[in-house]
């Protein structure tokens, strides 16, 4: 398409080759002859900035006499175009294919938290027991509620610990009497996650701080707070 442009108009940085009365195509102009014209033309190319790869390509031609010039913009003859659309469309896909992977991971939690708590519920039963058989005596009682948490409760200390499912949020908290004042209390979130190479192969975990959680070690470390041996063992 061929548009007029204000005289004057000037370029900068422009690439050109001058030919006088050159087989160029000008247009039409009412009560204008181009017959005793000077008459030049310029191909120039913008170029983006910092990369050195241009834009657009366009061919000017200017009347010199009566100051009149035209701008034709003609098609990129190299692949920049080609090359970014395949770019944007690969970003598209990859975006396309998270929020997929985020959306079966999302129905693979929701399915499968009651097996997770139940998981929870088993492991400290069992630490529980094992503690208890190893005291020979009752130092932790372990009770289900008839809202469905988790008791534990330290004779020794009068303390105890509660562990909460909310199965609406996919939560499991840990509430900890024994722990010091500041410290918060243990929010553990029940995420799907693939399991293998094929699409359905799929689980849920605990996670804690975006890190996958091993169930067995931090109720370890809870019991141990609660009795009041400390977190960690001593070295």
């Amino acid at each position: 398409m061929v548009n007029q442009l204000r005289p004057g108009f000037t370029f900068p940085t422009l690439r050109r080759f001058v030919s006088r009365k050159s087989c160029i195509c000008l247009p039409a102009v009412a009560g204008h002859s181009y017959e005793n014209c000077w008459v030049t033309s310029l191909k120039t190319s913008f170029l983006a900035r910092g990369s050195g790869q241009p834009l657009t390509q366009n061919y000017v031609t200017r009347c010199v006499s009566c100051k009149i010039i035209y701008l034709e913009t003609g098609p990129m003859r190299d692949e920049s175009t080609k090359q970014a659309a395949q770019e944007y469309l690969a970003a598209k896909l990859t975006e396309e294919e998270q929020a997929y992977e985020a959306k079966l991971n999302g129905e693979t939690a929701v399915a499968r938290s009651p097996l997770v708590w139940k998981r929870v519920k088993e492991a400290i039963f069992a630490q529980c027991g094992e503690w208890n058989a190893v005291t020979q005596e009752e130092t932790l009682t372990c009770k289900e509620t008839a809202i469905g948490d988790l008791r534990i409760w330290c004779a020794a200390r009068s303390k105890q610990m509660t562990v909460h499912y909310d199965s609406k949020k996919l939560l499991i908290i840990v509430k900890n009497a024994g722990r010091l004042e500041h410290e918060k209390d243990v929010i553990l979130r029940i995420e799907g996650y693939r399991t293998g190479t094929d699409r359905d192969d799929r689980d849920a975990r605990l996670m804690r701080n975006e890190l996958p959680v091993n169930i067995d070690m931090l109720l370890l470390a809870e019991l141990r707070v609660l009795t009041g041996i400390g977190r960690q063992r001593n070295a």
